[in-house]
């Protein structure tokens, strides 16, 4: 059934982008040598994380986009971007509280994704699929822009797995007729968790090579050996 009455609040949305601008600067702060980046990189940083989740999203959903219709989302993704880089040493100081926003962020932006496609009628698995998107979106897009490896490609903590998860939690519960904005909440909930306990302890998927080595195993232990 589709929900043509709910949209995301701004003030939601703006906090979601604003923390993504904060993030951009604190990545962009990490470069050394040629790779440093001036206050225009900084900015374009912050934008594509900020922005770059919500614009994936609406231009799967071919709707119109959300990040185009007001001034606050470039003034906010920008804004927050140039106050993380000026603040990056009290910000690293507090890398626990950053590693939390950083789950929010990933959490907010499936939530609102998930939640978006499911109000405009499309059935749970693309939803999901919407809102996966919109979690990783950024940091993709910010990847492909500096000429890095695209990070939810490699082995590390669980971006894409944690969001999934929690997308996953909000289309079952909206199916069994739970409230999106409630949903919504225990999406950033769980995603948030999940994130959190990948970073504390250390948590990945499976390297492609460990596979590789496990088949390996299992095909020559069955193989007799003369003694």
């Amino acid at each position: 059934m589709t929900e043509p009455l709910f949209t995301i609040p701004l003030w939601a949305d703006l906090t979601a982008v604003g923390l993504g601008g904060v993030q951009g600067a604190l990545f962009a702060s990490g470069f050394r040598g040629e790779r440093r980046l001036d206050l225009l990189g900084v900015a374009i940083i912050g934008v594509m994380i900020g922005m770059g989740g919500g614009l994936i999203r609406d231009l799967l959903l071919d709707v119109e986009l959300a990040t185009m219709q007001s001034d606050w989302y470039l003034i906010t993704a920008i804004s927050a971007a140039l106050v993380g880089m000026l603040l990056s040493g009290l910000f690293r100081r507090l890398n626990g509280v950053i590693v939390a926003l950083d789950a929010v962020v990933v959490g907010m932006f499936g939530a609102f994704g998930t939640s978006k496609a499911l109000g405009l009628g499309l059935p749970p698995v693309p939803a999901m699929f919407i809102g996966v998107c919109a979690a990783v979106g950024g940091g993709v897009l910010r990847d492909m822009l500096m000429g890095l490896p695209v990070a939810i490609m490699h082995v590390g903590s669980l971006y894409a797995v944690a969001a999934a998860a929690g997308c996953g939690v909000l289309a079952v519960l909206h199916a069994l007729g739970v409230p999106l904005v409630a949903a919504a909440i225990v999406c950033i909930a769980v995603t948030t968790i999940i994130r959190l306990l990948a970073v504390v302890f250390d948590i990945s998927l499976p390297e492609q090579r460990a596979l590789h080595r496990r088949k390996v195993a299992m095909e020559t232990a069955t193989i007799r050996t003369v003694k």
